[in-house]
């Protein structure tokens, strides 16, 4: 345990106010499911109060005590422990599928999603991966090929269940790690171009990836299948106005918006407390992505260095790419808000990756 000085309390008070608002902003998105008749309401509200937000709460405090360092040690093995869970995710008898995706395992009649275990095994892998090899991170052989090749067998894994979404922000988080860590930017740049005609290949080939272009480009074209979700979600923003219907006031979350505890969780705040509520929310995120960077900046060394900026960028990168979804302004994603969604995995472990970076913070 380490004890050499306090947590940065900046840091601590803006995950405080995140993981409120978004299980008060929850609390109102779930009252949808009461009105369904096939409910799944009360488990739903347990996985998120229980696992996700109390024992969240719990393993918070635990991590931002504990030295940090412990992570580096285990680092391999976590992430042989996650590649291992999401391998158990691709066998029928054993993985859970829902709309077409195989990503989750029941445990004691719980659902755990392993990809959220494979985010943070990743960014502590890298993080300690870059501080073993140093200066040599600039070469081909350090850096950029086995950047590719942890890249890829993730990349492998998350296609197969299929989950792009997590790919393109471990992507993005990755090459936020290798910048940072030294890398050189024409190997990021050569990687990206690469990235995009794997990504551009991705979408021609595969249908549903297709059509989520097509409605992007064109919401309207059929606003009554495709272009469903993205319609409903302006609809429910545009109805918010400056300061919004008020809380639990949504009319959105009934019926109209697919998923409303979930990816689309953003509009419904929107609905409720408007433009100005909105803009407050993506403030807070945008402050904690900040003063994470600034943790990360005065960090004693290089491993927890990029174990701050991994975990803020993987963060806020899903934010925004969320946001951005339901506003619009890219194509949907399906990815869930962080501190918001539905997701008892999800909350339980963005708050132990606010408790690593608070542990970082005393160093």
């Amino acid at each position: 345990m380490t004890t050499r000085a306090r947590v940065d309390k900046t840091f601590l008070a803006i995950t405080i106010i995140l993981a409120a608002a978004g299980f008060a902003i929850f609390s109102s998105a779930s009252l949808a499911l009461l009105a369904k008749e096939s409910s799944n309401y009360s488990s739903v509200a347990f996985s998120q109060t229980v696992l996700g937000l109390l024992l969240g709460t719990v393993v918070l405090v635990i991590a931002s005590r504990l030295d940090y360092k412990i992570w580096k040690k285990f680092a391999f093995y976590l992430l042989i422990i996650a590649i291992i869970l999401n391998i158990l995710v691709l066998i029928p008898s054993i993985g859970l599928e829902h709309a077409g995706a195989r990503r989750w395992l029941s445990i004691g009649g719980f659902s755990l999603q392993p990809s959220e275990i494979l985010k943070l095994a990743f960014i502590i892998y890298f993080a300690a991966w870059c501080s073993a090899v140093k200066d040599k991170v600039k070469t081909l052989r350090w850096g950029l090929v086995p950047f590719v090749i942890i890249l890829g067998i993730l990349g492998f894994l998350l296609l197969k269940q299929p989950d792009h979404d997590t790919l393109l922000v471990i992507s993005v988080t990755g090459m936020a790690m290798f910048i940072a860590a030294g890398g050189r930017w024409r190997h990021m740049l050569l990687l990206a171009i690469i990235g995009l005609f794997a990504i551009s290949f991705k979408i021609y080939t595969t249908p549903y990836a297709l059509e989520r272009v097509k409605t992007f480009l064109d919401p309207s074209a059929d606003s009554l299948d495709t272009g469903w979700q993205t319609q409903q979600s302006l609809i429910a923003v545009g109805s918010g106005g400056l300061f919004g219907r008020g809380f639990g006031q949504s009319v959105q979350k009934f019926t109209y918006l697919p998923e409303p505890v979930g990816d689309s969780i953003f509009a419904v705040a929107a609905e409720e407390f408007g433009f100005v509520g909105s803009i407050l929310l993506i403030a807070i995120f945008v402050l904690f992505g900040t003063r994470g960077l600034k943790i990360a900046a005065s960090s004693p060394n290089t491993f927890a260095r990029l174990t701050v900026v991994g975990i803020v960028i993987m963060i806020v990168s899903q934010a925004f790419v969320n946001i951005g979804a339901m506003l619009g302004v890219i194509p949907l994603s399906g990815i869930t808000l962080p501190f918001v969604s539905q997701g008892g995995t999800s909350l339980f472990f963005t708050l132990l990756e606010a408790g690593i970076v608070l542990s970082i913070s005393r160093a």
